[in-house]
């Protein structure tokens, strides 16, 4: 019975009943005609999910990792010139594949707890005058930090610098729980992965790609095998694959998007929004700090949450899970043993949600935190019935 308990991790999420069904399909021929009826609308739309008209979406068996590095390899080229700030695991771990790749990386050290330093950006494109800065590399929303950057600002800096540099977006943690803008935001790449906000099982590298990003792909010559857009773009047209498919994340992610679109992106928005707010107020009446230095900051997938001084974070992460068989992120990097992560991402609810705050106020009330049993849970109380009622409301 423990294991039906939710998880409170940034991802993977938890996979409703629905999708799991959906992914118990029996092998099938991936290269039979009804195969291509399942997989060429799941395509079409995925745009929809990303904000993009004109974006081709490419997916690969793998996860966001893989993502990433398709980005790269289709792209640039040995020795190439990149620009990404660093302020999180994640931000840390794409500047590391670009090296391993042999890119040149120009690296702005950002404290953890900011976002994507627009400014900074601007000044350094607007000096490179020779253009060799090649594409521009941006984590939308750090897992490790609970920070969302503003892309949009990002792009806007790239505009009043007048640099033809791509922008890739990292939006792994972030599709399908919050609103992006792909077109609107001029994003080149995003890369985004099937165990988030899509609620599915980890494997399924999906990546929307701009005209602009699919243009570069004459001139890059970083070696691809596995990860070249062109293959699988060939193969897709056709409605199949270029080797086997990952076909029973396929018959998911077709159940996943037919979820998202019933239940209205907007409200699938607002629900997170909701979610992260209460799970805010609680951390607020434990008199505890967020690692997000300003609400404009502030993730509506992932909360990371400073413990006090004197107080190891990964010890309360394993009460939690040895003593109540929950889950909760532990504290990546620099941040480890020093935070605990909540996600509130994918398939959850104001009730799950309360649950996980219930069983975290449990965990550091046996481990003598100063934080008084039920007051947490209280305030997240108090804000989701006030949402509910308003949500009620507003549907009669």
């Amino acid at each position: 019975m423990s294991n039906q308990n939710p998880v409170f991790i940034p991802g993977p999420t938890n996979i409703p009943d629905r999708l799991r069904l959906a992914m118990q399909v029996q092998t099938q021929d991936h290269r039979a005609p009804d195969f291509v009826e399942t997989f060429a609308p799941v395509l079409e739309d995925t745009k929809k999910i990303f904000g993009a008209a004109e974006g081709q979406i490419v997916t690969f068996p793998a996860s966001g990792t893989g993502g990433w590095e398709a980005a790269v390899t289709n792209t640039l080229s040995p020795g190439d010139k990149v620009l990404v700030a660093r302020y999180g695991v994640f931000s840390h771990r794409w500047i590391d594949l670009c090296e391993r790749h042999g890119l040149d990386v120009q690296v702005v050290e950002c404290p953890w707890g900011t976002g994507a330093p627009a400014d900074r950006f601007e000044a350094i494109l607007s000096a490179d005058n020779a253009h060799e800065i090649k594409a521009v590399l941006v984590t939308h929303n750090e897992t490790a930090t609970g920070v969302r950057s503003d892309i949009s600002a990002v792009r806007h800096a790239m505009n009043a610098a007048t640099h033809p540099a791509m922008m890739f977006v990292d939006c792994v943690s972030s599709l399908a729980s919050m609103p992006f803008e792909f077109d609107q935001w001029g994003v080149d790449i995003a890369v985004s992965g099937s165990q988030k906000g899509f609620m599915l099982a980890t494997g399924m590298a999906i990546l929307c790609v701009s005209p602009k990003a699919l243009a570069a792909m004459k001139t890059a010559n970083l070696p691809r095998t596995f990860f070249d857009f062109r293959d699988m773009m060939a193969a897709n047209a056709s409605g199949g694959f270029p080797y086997t498919p990952p076909l029973q994340l396929i018959y998911g992610m077709r159940e996943s998007l037919k979820m998202l679109f019933e239940e209205g992106l907007e409200n699938v928005y607002a629900r997170h929004t909701r979610l992260a707010e209460g799970v805010r107020r609680a951390v607020d009446a434990w008199g505890l700090k967020l690692v997000a230095q300003s609400p404009d900051l502030y993730s509506e997938t992932v909360s990371a949450i400073i413990v006090p001084e004197g107080f190891d974070s990964n010890e309360l992460t394993d009460h939690a899970f040895n003593t109540y068989g929950v889950s909760f992120g532990i504290g990546l990097g620099e941040l480890n043993g020093k935070a605990f992560r909540i996600g509130h991402l994918g398939s959850l609810t104001d009730v799950m949600a309360l649950s996980g705050l219930a069983t975290i106020e449990m965990a550091m009330a046996d481990l003598n935190y100063p934080v008084e049993l039920g007051s947490g849970v209280a305030a997240a109380q108090e804000f989701y019935r006030a949402g509910s009622s308003s949500h009620a409301q507003a549907a009669a």
